[in-house]
């Protein structure tokens, strides 16, 4: 962003979601000199403060405690469909990235990347457009023409949302109440991850969770 963008988005808000304070702590010094800051270390408390003051952006972590990242996305899009979120991950696999554009989220950058290239990311995905650094658009464009190697890529975002919970360690009854879903989705939905995946029990989607090293 050059200054006279910079300074265009002196009175905007950002919203920063991520349990971790040192995280929130470096990226409030960043930006405070440009933006309005509101900070929520939950999915829960996120929803809120969205309700509550419709920020312009909002810089969300996949790894949340309780609900998860991309449920947050998808809540957050329900409740407006025109919210702009970015997701700010430490997981730089493109399946994440996948999932959280697919979830409705407007950019996704990784905890890697360098701190001018989230004020970049912020930028574009305030003016209605989507970032990717060129790394990750170019893996998903390669995944998106490559045979399916990992099987994760053939979930759907709340399928990954439900597998991501069960290698939390938490039972169908507390992914339901997490997800704001009825216990029997959750186990349809399981039944499918299962199929997918040519699981046969629960004990191996949490194993393939562990694996494949999702949020949690």
């Amino acid at each position: 962003m050059n200054a006279a963008a910079i300074a265009d988005t002196a009175t905007r808000t950002v919203l920063l979601v991520d349990d971790h304070p040192i995280v929130r702590d470096g990226c409030r010094r960043l930006l405070a000199g440009s933006f309005r800051v509101l900070e929520a270390e939950s999915a829960e408390t996120a929803l809120d403060l969205y309700t509550a003051g419709r920020p312009d952006v909002v810089i969300l972590d996949l790894n949340l405690p309780g609900m998860g990242g991309l449920e947050a996305v998808r809540r957050l899009r329900d409740g407006d469909p025109g919210a702009r979120i970015l997701i700010f991950s430490m997981y730089d696999d493109p399946l994440f990235a996948a999932r959280a554009l697919q979830a409705g989220a407007k950019g996704y950058i990784t905890k890697n990347d360098a701190p001018e290239a989230l004020m970049t990311a912020i930028g574009t995905v305030l003016d209605g457009g989507v970032y990717l650094n060129h790394t990750m658009a170019r893996e998903l464009a390669v995944m998106s023409y490559a045979p399916r190697g990992n099987p994760l890529q053939t979930l759907t975002p709340r399928e990954l949302e439900i597998l991501t919970l069960l290698g939390r360690g938490l039972a169908m009854a507390d992914i339901a109440q997490s997800l704001g879903i009825s216990h029997k989705t959750v186990y349809n939905l399981c039944t499918q991850i299962k199929d997918k995946l040519g699981a046969k029990s629960t004990r191996d989607l949490i194993r393939i969770s562990i694996e494949h090293h999702l949020p949690g």
